[in-house]
């Protein structure tokens, strides 16, 4: 079954990515990534100055000499030399096919375009600046590391971004500071760094930018990367607060880490070529972490420009943290799940915005939000009304759109001076309150749909506003339909803290199993992503909304997004305390001392659905850096490990130099038997299913090694919880280490009866369905919990 996921997702990438044919395609021209080999370049291509003017000229046809003129005017977007030697241009299809076969290319990549996926998450995840001991004052709160943040770009005006007291640039940083648009290199200091942006990919595919309404440089105008840069490396700040709300210290996860921003996002998205652009100069600029909350499209490794871009990154000992995707609840959603990547799920802290409704008929029910404008009248019921009702519609509108309070599609003289129930989708939440508040709407109530599930987030809305779930806004709904006159008012709460239980998983984290390669659990943790106060531009509403024009410093967002870059603080402190780890052992350090118990000592539960969540959902769940700092053994991985892991795909030789800018001998990785066998803090097998009853035994190993960091001597027994159905055997079940770096291996054998006779119902399943089981193997000494799920997936047979 699993060689035929693979094949599955073969011809998807097919289907996704062949070439047109060439009479439709003749003289448009797309975006194009191509990769050469290295050591070829300068013999293949001898006839330009510059070795990839010759290859696309050669591609197009054309012998004329372009000169340095094309580079910035031509179909030349960017040249990459840190990450693999490369150029991304404008060609015709034909163009691109035609150089995808030419000597020394080693692959021609269809560039695709990403989305863009705080005072008390330091305080919830135990990192307090008052000990005199533990991660921040041991790593200096992280000033001698510099952290890469590809994003939207830097407000560096905010006091998160201060260098007092500072000391100096470190020595290896070899980056630099661009000029542009409202942005000097004054604006760099000894906090940030450096600061780049990238638009070559944006404005070959969508024309020149809107000066206007977006600056040509390292400036945020879009309010996300100056957000997820604070999340990561802000300073202390006092006092910080959103409108009022989440009052307190505002800090990053590592408050002296130094910072330097790559801007590749703009007005239409975050562009491939640009975003190689940035991993190629934070690799050459010598940054220790990237984070990356950016992502939205799943393709094979050789295929996807972040796993190329944070595999170069990786390999020079870059740790690379990526968001999973804000497309949960639903399974397979989760995005950047390349192995070498920290692929990081979104939770809840201890922190609400509660805001409940009161309705006529006397029943308070629960909703968040951020509003601190004029309130509602004290005392006052108001009319209520479901926009989607009949009458709700303006004009010709239909009931579908105004349902969602869509742009125009709302009655006036229906909803004036009332408060509207909308649907969630479409557009954003806090449009739909602009939507309603131009209608003549007192308030609005958002509802989750059945998708959303019970997952709330607060937003900084125009209007007095709450966001229910979707339980509560069918009690709503029916109360509306129910009542000869519906009223309510919302009652806006302020700050609780001390909420229990938490953390929860988000109900917009995106969920496993990954779609490219279902052997590596994704995502890989999660850390606070909900509701997280950041930094926050001059210019930009807190609603994100062009009408609105209130200012503030510091502002409150969710996603797992702002999840991200707070596993990139983390790990710039650990690698500031083990400076002799790898990226892999920093992210074994954080998988294998993550929690799954809540404040209430209970299981970490799913906000969409109330249940408790599986390792799809929160991976080996919540980050604690202050167990991480000292994680007993670590399972490391090298470049070579993974080239073997990317044999075991079956992927092709080309396919891999595409990733790893060399060549594979994959007769060495065929004896470890598959891919599960990386050595990845988790295991996860998939079984196929047998049709039609009878019983069959199928099994599994997988081959592990541990590094012995937790101190001296020390001797590791294996505590397993086997996942229902299975039966695991450890070898050997004792691990006796004599001294700190020793390596030992250990086998794990998972063993599963997959079907059995028609009148039991164990593992008898569905066609095309799936069942999964989890369990895990802790290695314990007398001080250290080491954690590892242990993932069954039976697959029935189609």
């Amino acid at each position: 079954m699993k060689l035929d996921l693979h094949l599955l997702f073969l011809i998807l990438t097919v289907l996704l990515f062949s070439t047109p044919s060439i009479s439709s395609v003749e003289t448009r021209r797309l975006t194009y990534i191509v990769r050469v080999d290295g050591d070829a370049k300068a013999s293949v291509f001898p006839t330009h100055t510059h070795w990839y003017e010759s290859a696309v000229a050669a591609a197009e046809g054309e012998t004329l000499d372009l000169g340095a003129g094309w580079i910035s005017g031509g179909p030349l977007i960017h040249t990459y030399s840190s990450v693999f030697y490369g150029f991304s241009a404008r060609m015709t299809s034909p163009a691109a096919a035609a150089l995808s076969v030419a000597p020394g290319i080693v692959a021609v990549i269809p560039e695709q375009v990403r989305r863009l996926d705080t005072t008390r998450s330091p305080q919830f995840l135990g990192l307090k600046s008052s000990d005199s001991t533990g991660l921040l004052a041991e790593t200096d709160f992280g000033s001698d590391l510099v952290i890469g943040v590809i994003d939207t770009g830097i407000w560096p005006e905010r006091s998160s971004f201060s260098d007092r007291g500072l000391g100096p640039i470190p020595g290896k940083w070899r980056g630099t500071c661009v000029a542009g648009t409202d942005f000097l290199t004054t604006a760099c200091n000894r906090k940030l760094v450096g600061a780049r942006y990238f638009s070559g990919g944006y404005e070959a595919t969508s024309g020149r930018m809107n000066e206007t309404a977006e600056l040509r440089s390292a400036r945020d105008t879009d309010g996300h990367g100056t957000h997820t840069a604070s999340i990561a490396a802000g300073r202390y700040v006092y006092p910080a607060s959103s409108l009022g709300y989440a009052h307190g210290v505002a800090a990053g996860m590592a408050p002296k880490a130094r910072l330097a921003v790559y801007k590749v996002c703009w007005a239409a998205g975050c562009f491939d070529s640009d975003i190689l652009a940035a991993f190629d100069a934070a690799v050459a600029d010598g940054v220790n972490v990237v984070s990356l909350s950016v992502g939205g499209v799943v393709v094979p490794y050789y295929l996807d420009a972040i796993a190329v871009g944070a595999f170069a990154a990786a390999e020079a000992g870059i740790f690379v943290s990526a968001s999973a995707g804000n497309g949960g609840p639903g399974g397979l959603t989760v995005t950047n799940v390349a192995p070498w990547m920290t692929t990081v799920g979104a939770g809840s802290m201890d922190r609400s915005f509660p805001a409940d409704i009161r309705l006529g008929n006397g029943r308070v029910l629960p909703g968040v939000s951020v509003y601190a404008g004029p309130p509602l009248a004290e005392g006052v019921m108001y009319p209520l009304i479901y926009a989607g009702s009949p009458g709700g519609s303006a004009g010709a509108g239909d009931g579908y759109s105004a349902s969602l309070c869509l742009e125009g599609s709302l009655n006036p003289s229906f909803l004036k001076n009332k408060i509207v129930v909308c649907d969630r989708g479409v557009n954003s939440r806090a449009a739909k309150g602009e939507v309603v508040r131009r209608a003549g709407g007192a308030g609005m109530i958002l509802s989750n749909g059945v998708f959303d599930g019970e997952g709330l987030v607060a937003d900084c809305h125009v209007l007095p506003a709450t966001a229910v779930g979707a339980t509560t806004g069918d009690e709503i709904r029916k109360y509306i339909a129910s009542a000869a006159n519906p009223t309510a008012t919302i009652l806006f709460r302020g700050t609780r803290v001390g909420v229990r239980p938490a953390p929860v998983v988000a109900s917009f984290s995106a969920r496993g199993p990954s779609p490219q390669s279902p052997e590596i659990l994704k995502p890989d943790v999660i850390a606070p992503g909900l509701n997280i106060l950041a930094a926050w531009p001059d210019g930009i509403g807190p609603a994100g909304i062009p009408s609105d024009h209130r200012k503030t410093e510091f502002n409150i967002l969710s996603g797992t997004s702002m999840a991200c870059p707070h596993v990139s603080g983390l790990a710039a402190l650990l690698q500031a305390s083990h400076p002799e780890w790898s990226p892999a052992a920093i992210r074994s350090a954080l998988m294998t001392t993550a929690y799954n118990q809540d404040n209430e000592g209970m299981p970490i539960l799913d906000e969409a659905t109330g249940n408790v969540s599986g390792v799809f959902d929160a991976g080996t769940g919540h980050v604690d850096p202050r167990r991480a700092m000292d994680p007993g053994l670590i399972y490391d991985i090298s470049p070579t490990d993974y080239i073997n892991f990317l044999c075991n795909l079956n992927y092709s030789t080309g396919n891999i130099k595409a990733i790893t800018r060399r060549g594979a001998d994959c007769s060495g990785a065929k004896r470890a038997g598959h891919a599960g066998n990386l050595n990845y803090p988790s295991f996860s097998v998939l079984f196929p299913g047998v049709a039609g009853g009878g019983k069959r035994r199928q099994s599994t190993h997988f081959l592990r090694t541990v590094t012995n960091v937790g101190g001296g001597a020390a001797v590791y027994r294996a505590e397993v919880k086997a996942p229902a159905g299975s039966k695991i055997d450890v070898e050997p079940a004792e691990l006796r280490f004599r001294r700190v770096g020793q390596r030992l291996s250990f086998l794990l054998r998972v063993e599963v009866e997959t079907a059995v006779a028609e009148n039991e119902e164990k593992v008898r399943l569905p066609s095309g369905s799936a069942a999964l089981r989890s369990g895990e193997i802790v290695w314990k000494d007398d001080r250290h919990s080491v954690r590892s799920p242990i993932v069954v997936t039976i697959q029935s047979t189609v």
